[in-house]
């Protein structure tokens, strides 16, 4: 009786490593699961959600915005994966580097100090400066508030240009977290103009109607344009995300998404 239950665990065990090797076999035929850029792999994207139109909460507490919606069509075409993570401008840089995030997307121009330390798709958004200040305010130009506090959202690009007209070390800049929050000082009358992106200031505007405020054009801003950004060297997957946006760009995708077609000009 003992030797026949011994025979009966022996063929026991062995089916058991057979199936064993039969699941990992199946997992090798079907899709990738590894963490190295599989299909089931899940990319997870930093952002800065208080910079509508491209991205903001709603009031599921859901990240949504023009970025979420290019970025989630460009994981359609090709396959993948992407999880958004709400954790702030300095992070959606630092996160990159410390491996903790996959992808940056958070209307970040594309700049050739960023390009020295991240890779960057091609542009899928044109954006430019804009000067904003308290509608009575008699300001006309960029020239003119040379002497002037300037609110800005920090690291930036208005944050550079705030930084080329006064200086690096200039006291009268005043760097927020986010570009709303530079506004609403101004507002409180800690600066005397904003330099911010076009598409978030006229956002703000739309969204807040009874704040009286001025936009102001200088043609000493060049245009901008956004890209997504990943890990420096990470080309398996700045391929995936080239391949998906020049797809949504082919399809008209993008067009819808944004209202623009700078990239056919």
């Amino acid at each position: 009786m003992k030797q026949k239950f011994s025979t009966l665990l022996i063929i026991a065990v062995a089916m058991l490593v057979l199936a064993a090797c039969g699941t990992k076999e199946g997992a090798k035929s079907g899709s990738d699961t590894s963490s190295d850029g599989g299909d089931n792999k899940v990319y997870v994207v930093g952002t800065e959600a208080t910079f509508a139109p491209f991205e903001s909460i709603d009031a599921n507490g859901n990240i949504v915005g023009i970025d979420v919606d290019v970025l989630n069509a460009i994981a359609d075409e090709v396959g993948i994966q992407v999880e958004w993570r709400n954790i702030g401008w300095d992070a959606v840089f630092s996160t990159i580097n410390n491996k903790e995030t996959d992808i940056g997307g958070s209307g970040i121009t594309i700049t050739e100090d960023r390009k020295k330390t991240f890779d960057f798709t091609e542009p899928y958004y044109e954006s430019k400066l804009l000067i904003v200040v308290p509608s009575n305010s008699k300001v006309k130009s960029l020239d003119e508030l040379k002497d002037k506090k300037i609110a800005v959202q920090i690291n930036a690009t208005g944050h550079v240009a705030a930084k080329k007209l006064q200086g690096e070390t200039s006291t009268n800049i005043l760097a927020f977290e986010s570009q709303p929050f530079a506004i609403q000082e101004m507002l409180n009358g800690n600066a005397d103009a904003v330099i911010g992106d076009n598409a978030v200031v006229y956002e703000y505007m739309k969204a807040n109607p009874d704040k009286k405020l001025k936009v102001i054009e200088d043609a000493a801003f060049e245009k901008e344009y956004y890209g997504f950004m990943v890990r420096k060297g990470n080309t398996e997957l700045l391929d995936k995300l080239n391949e998906g946006l020049q797809k949504i760009k082919d399809n008209g995708k993008l067009k819808e998404i944004t209202n623009s077609e700078f990239w056919k000009e």
